[in-house]
C-alpha cells in the first residue's frame, strides 16, 4: 500500500465533521421541521459536504459506490486505500 499523505487525512476528517453535523441536524428537524435557522445551516452544511468530497475525489479518487461517484480512467475503485480503511 503507498503512503498517504497528511492531505489525505485532513480532507477526509472534515468530510466526516461536516457529515456528522448534518446527521445531527437532520435529527434535529426531525422534531423542529420549521425551525428556518436550522434547515438554512442543513443546507449550507450540504453545499460544504458536496464541495468538500468533490475536491478530494480529484485528489484521491472516488469515495462512494453504486453511482455516487464518478471513476477516472482505468476504473480506480480497485485503488487502495478504500475510504474505509482509513
Amino acid at each position: 500500500m503507498a503512503t498517504i499523505p497528511p492531505e489525505y487525512y485532513h480532507q477526509m476528517e472534515a468530510i466526516q465533521a461536516v457529515d456528522f453535523v448534518l446527521v445531527e441536524l437532520t435529527l434535529y428537524l426531525d422534531t423542529h421541521p420549521n425551525d428556518r435557522e436550522a434547515i438554512e445551516q442543513f443546507n449550507a452544511c450540504a453545499k460544504e459536504s458536496r464541495r468538500l468530497k468533490k475536491n478530494f475525489e480529484q485528489q484521491f479518487g472516488p469515495l462512494m459506490q453504486y453511482g455516487k461517484s464518478y471513476s477516472g480512467y482505468p476504473w480506480q475503485w480497485d485503488d487502495t486505500p478504500w475510504p474505509w480503511q482509513v
